[in-house]
């Protein structure tokens, strides 16, 4: 069970890189109320990139650190392919890095 939760933790390590080497790294939050989308993904008030940043990121953190359960499945990847299907090359690495997430976290 640790090996598993220090291979997410590093993935969300790379996830974070892979945005910043992209540009995608914001220095200022969103609004609380863009924070706040009742949406999935807040996909009514972030980009993806955003979304990741300010809210996948550190939930999937404090889950880590806290030893709570986690989730059963993520569809993360999925979500990304649909955000970045007119640009797969520019996102490809942070698409491999989405989708080897999504395995580890539903690995028993």
């Amino acid at each position: 069970m640790e090996a598993r939760v220090n291979a997410l933790a590093e993935h969300l390590l790379l996830i974070e890189r892979e945005l910043r080497v992209l540009g995608w790294w914001q220095t200022e939050a969103p609004s609380a109320d863009a924070l706040a989308s009742p949406e999935p993904f807040c996909v009514d008030t972030l980009t993806f990139e955003q979304w990741l940043q300010w809210i996948f990121l550190p939930r999937m953190k404090v889950l880590l650190e806290t030893g709570a359960p986690l989730p059963s499945v993520s569809g993360v990847q999925a979500m990304a392919e649909m955000v970045y299907q007119q640009q797969p090359r520019v996102a490809r690495r942070l698409l491999e890095l989405l989708g080897e997430f999504d395995r580890l976290l539903t690995r028993a």
